[in-house]
């Protein structure tokens, strides 16, 4: 292992997922232009209360109602632009890693085309049923009575690049359902290689049909060496919580606790943080994106905000005086947009320790990649492929302004 800054030993990455905060200047190449998330989610319920994402700057990166824009903040603020092509949650985690996506996932609007369900239907033995976009909740009403009699699996897309598979876990076990994943993920690469294959069993009783959280998602990996490859390579432990292994199919990563539900995500970045060990933490929150943004619940979306807002000492307690928190989100996902899609946003960024400057303003960042080349440099590797470091600007102590 090459030698580690003597001023960070630990770095926690979390990912408030689809928390953006304000399109980007490209959105009206997405249709998103209006979108903002946390400006929009705030209004709709006449102003939020978070005063601990509040003391770390939050206010500060733009106004929103109820955030105090004016107080002396306990770290580092700013905002980042999205580099990659796309909004979606595998190119902007990909880009926080280091690897930029020139060009989108392919999505289907219109459905799948033949030949890619001929051969799905012909290598599990079943035809499929759905193959359209739709909600994964309303889809499964609409056409569980005809799965259960007939056991074809529900086959449906949304506006990402995603293919996914809806199973009652009494007519396909989640096992076989996994299997079909994995299948789908085979044959779903170069032209049609879509970001992610997604297993959703579901249980229950025709009328109140309810998803489970043994969901799980096959994406693509990623098509070159990311900062947590750099990491794991460098014998730093890299350690996921949520999703994080799904998003990079494994790779780079030492180990996982793969929570689904938010609180049980901050209850795993603490316990790792428990352990004590030199280490970079890297946590996706999905709640806010996949239970409330998707489904446009303004009100559900800001209290996830505050539960984790509640949480968010009890991570601080547990950092060490060389440690880093660094909060920021993938993309937005605005509860009280047009549709149900993600939405081109920025995203915000907030970094906390005792070795980082307070009430700093940082400059707007060009590119989420910034963030893999500051955790490199953090822990004594360099800079990383696309990104620019901003640790030197932020450590207490330097005054540059970059």
């Amino acid at each position: 292992m090459q030698g580690t800054n003597p001023e960070i030993d630990r770095v926690v990455l979390i990912v408030l997922d689809s928390v953006g905060i304000g399109e980007l200047p490209d959105a009206k190449e997405y249709g998103d232009v209006g979108s903002n998330t946390l400006v929009h989610t705030a209004e709709a319920v006449d102003g939020f209360d978070l005063p601990n994402l509040e003391k770390l700057g939050l206010g500060k990166i733009e106004d929103i109602k109820g955030i105090d824009s004016k107080l002396k903040t306990q770290g580092v603020y700013s905002k980042m632009k999205e580099k990659s092509v796309g909004k979606d949650t595998t190119t902007g985690h990909w880009e926080l890693a280091g690897l930029v996506s020139k060009s989108p996932f392919p999505v289907y609007p219109d459905g799948f085309p033949d030949e890619v369900i001929e051969q799905f239907e012909k290598e599990i033995g079943r035809e499929v049923l759905g193959n359209k976009p739709a909600s994964g909740t309303v889809i499964i009403e609409e056409l569980g009575k005809e799965h259960i009699e007939s056991g074809k699996p529900i086959v449906y897309t949304s506006a990402d690049s995603v293919f996914q598979i809806a199973a009652h876990e009494d007519v396909i076990s989640v096992q076989e359902l996994y299997k079909m994943c994995e299948t789908a993920r085979n044959i779903l690469q170069g032209e049609h290689g879509v970001a992610r294959v997604i297993a959703r069993p579901f249980v229950g009783e025709l009328g109140s049909l309810e998803r489970t959280e043994r969901r799980k998602d096959f994406s693509l990996s990623p098509p070159d060496d990311t900062i947590l490859d750099k990491l794991k390579d460098n014998g730093i432990p890299v350690l996921a919580v949520g999703k994080i292994e799904d998003i990079f199919s494994n790779q780079g990563i030492t180990r996982s606790n793969h929570t689904v539900d938010n609180m049980d995500s901050v209850d795993a970045v603490i316990d790792y943080l428990k352990e004590e060990q030199k280490s970079f933490i890297f946590a996706n929150l999905v709640e806010f994106d996949m239970v409330f943004g998707h489904r446009r619940n303004a009100k559900g979306y800001a209290k996830a905000l505050k539960d984790f807002d509640i949480r968010l000492p009890e991570i601080i307690d547990q950092l060490n005086e060389n440690d880093m928190l660094i909060i920021t989100a993938d993309h937005g996902c605005d509860p009280t947009f047009k549709g149900t899609d993600h939405t081109r946003e920025f995203v915000p960024l907030l970094v906390y320790g005792d070795k980082i400057k307070e009430d700093y303003k940082l400059d707007v960042r060009e590119s989420f990649a910034d963030i893999a080349s500051t955790i490199s440099e953090a822990f004594d590797l360099g800079n990383f492929r696309n990104g620019k470091s901003f640790l030197n600007n932020i450590l207490k102590g330097d005054n540059n302004d970059s």
